[in-house]
């Protein structure tokens, strides 16, 4: 198999070092804005750099990964929809709801396939989270409390580019939530604070935000994200039922302390990213994508279930600005949700 990687930045790096181990991946084609980019990593993998986006599809790929920056997703996904071609695309398909629906339909007008990049699904802990509300174990679930807290704020230049904070973060809660519970979100009010540095009020961003979010079958779930988390690295997820109550990311690397006298002690090595801390399952949604491709199992996260995390992201930015609770249906694309 021989696919092209289209963005070789952070993320477009690691995962071309995942694919090019990958006993199924013949040989890859790399391209990045910045040429000189492309051939290090190309030249370091043994790999083949390509002069720009047009050669890796002229050149002849049986899939295409993107991972450049997110502006241009929805031109590549369109692209390699109508070259017939299977793609695996990091979050989101779009910083908007046309951009990212009219992606969605011209890979369902070609019959291809889109997998999106939302690596928590293929997470141990999000798994088992998973099983333990579909078996019953917790009983009736009533509260999910879910967190997403980086360490250390981005670079600058690129807040602006990154859709905030809801769609940028908190969506990988809101798709994770989904997915663990099978339920749908059907209204949120959200809130957040700009009180931190001065370049979130430029960008007309917040580096601290909190949701309230009802399911449709009546459980709570709160999510809250911030970009000055300085104890490092910390993503959970507890889900508390009538019958038990679990925890994800919970581990002797989670950044945080109990003052209790008998409390476990603070993490020695607490996480410092999402690279270090979901690295296995990064490794596992690319394994996914190239049984998808090879027709050996469905897609386990199209672009329609993408869409809805979206939705509510865009939800969350109506409810901060209008401060009021705001519901699903009012936000466009939800007529034809995905099942999970």
């Amino acid at each position: 198999m021989r696919i092209g990687v289209i963005g070789t930045g952070r993320i477009g790096t690691i995962h071309a070092n995942t694919l090019s181990r990958h006993r199924e991946v013949g040989s890859l084609i790399l391209t990045d804005a910045d040429g000189a980019r492309a051939q290090e990593l190309a030249h370091r993998l043994g790999e083949t750099a390509a002069p720009g986006v047009d050669e890796i599809f002229k050149w002849g790929v049986d899939a295409v990964v993107i991972t450049t920056a997110t502006s241009a997703h929805a031109e590549l996904i369109g692209r390699a929809a109508r070259s017939g071609l299977p793609v695996f695309c990091e979050k989101p398909i779009a910083l908007d709801l046309p951009g990212t629906l009219h992606a969605i339909a011209e890979v369902e007008t070609a019959g291809t396939v889109l997998q999106m990049g939302f690596q928590r699904r293929f997470d141990a802990g999000y798994t088992g989270a998973r099983e333990a509300v579909r078996s019953g174990r917790l009983g009736r679930l009533h509260t999910v409390r879910a967190l997403t807290s980086d360490q250390a704020p981005p670079p600058v230049e690129w807040l602006p580019l990154s859709g905030g904070l809801y769609r940028d973060t908190l969506i990988h809660d809101f798709d994770i939530l989904r997915w663990v519970t099978g339920h749908e979100i059907v209204d949120v009010y959200a809130a957040g604070s700009d009180a931190g540095p001065p370049m979130f009020r430029a960008a007309g961003d917040v580096d601290t935000a909190a949701v309230l979010l009802t399911l449709d079958d009546g459980t709570l779930a709160t999510a809250t994200a911030t970009r000055l988390n300085g104890a490092g690295y910390d993503v959970r997820m507890e889900l508390a039922g009538e019958l038990d109550q679990v925890v994800v990311g919970l581990d002797d690397r989670t950044p945080i302390a109990s003052t209790e006298p008998t409390g476990p002690p603070a993490a020695d090595k607490p996480w410092t990213g999402f690279l270090e801390r979901f690295g296995p399952a990064y490794e596992a949604e690319l394994a996914a994508f190239i049984e998808v491709v090879r027709g050996e199992r469905a897609n386990p996260c199209d672009g329609r279930e993408a869409l809805q995390a979206l939705r509510v992201a865009e939800a969350c930015e109506v409810s901060r600005r209008e401060r009021r609770a705001v519901r699903l249906a009012e936000i466009p694309g939800g007529a034809s949700a995905a099942a999970f």
